[in-house]
């Protein structure tokens, strides 16, 4: 009794053993599929769900400016209280244009029947000045993300984020934006010049 027992514990274990090589040498001669950093780095194309931290969206016709109505709601919504948005002062008051302005005029002694409009008021400018974000802060929940009702924000694809200091992770995302389109400006193709048509080649 006691042999037999002995042979099918031996048995069992060279099964496992068995096993745990197949997935071994399965494993083995798979492609990789992590980099030995700082000698190579993930390609863009595999970042697509990557969630960094958060960054702006520009504008399509003007990519350095942001798509960002200044509503506050990402701000409001953030439990993490990460984020700070600074809104653009009210425009100032030009006193030339209130001068200009046509008075409550009184034609003949009597009060006319419409006043007159007074002066178009400027229309404040709805880009922020300023909009920080604290990344030590920041807990990745996306709320802010999802609350954006002009999808300004998005997750950017840095992976490599590393600092001994605290105030290397405090972004200011409109100079980030801005430096976002000017390397893409650069990195941009020239448009070739014009051929010219063989008819012009000739003359």
């Amino acid at each position: 009794m006691g042999v037999v027992h002995e042979i099918k514990e031996a048995v069992r274990g060279m099964k496992s053993l068995l096993v745990g090589l197949k997935i071994t040498g399965r494993e083995f001669v798979r492609p990789e599929v992590t980099v030995h950093y700082p000698r190579k780095v993930v390609e863009n194309e595999h970042l697509v769900t990557f969630r960094g931290h958060i960054e702006l969206v520009g504008a399509k016709n003007d990519p350095a400016t942001p798509r960002c109505i200044t509503c506050l709601m990402c701000q409001s919504v953030c439990p993490s209280g990460c984020i700070k948005i600074v809104k653009q002062p009210p425009p100032k008051k030009d006193p030339a244009k209130e001068a200009a302005a046509p008075p409550k005029a009184y034609a003949s002694g009597l009060e006319p029947k419409t006043s007159a409009k007074p002066p178009a008021k400027e229309k404040p400018v709805k880009t922020p000045k300023g909009f920080i974000l604290d990344y030590n802060l920041c807990s990745l929940c996306g709320l802010c993300v999802q609350a954006c009702p002009v999808d300004s924000l998005r997750f950017s694809t840095d992976i490599y984020l590393a600092d001994y200091s605290k105030k290397s992770f405090v972004f200011d995302l409109m100079a980030r934006l801005k430096a976002q389109a000017a390397e893409a400006a650069a990195a941009a193709p020239t448009p070739e010049k014009a051929q010219p048509e063989k008819g012009q080649e000739e003359e």
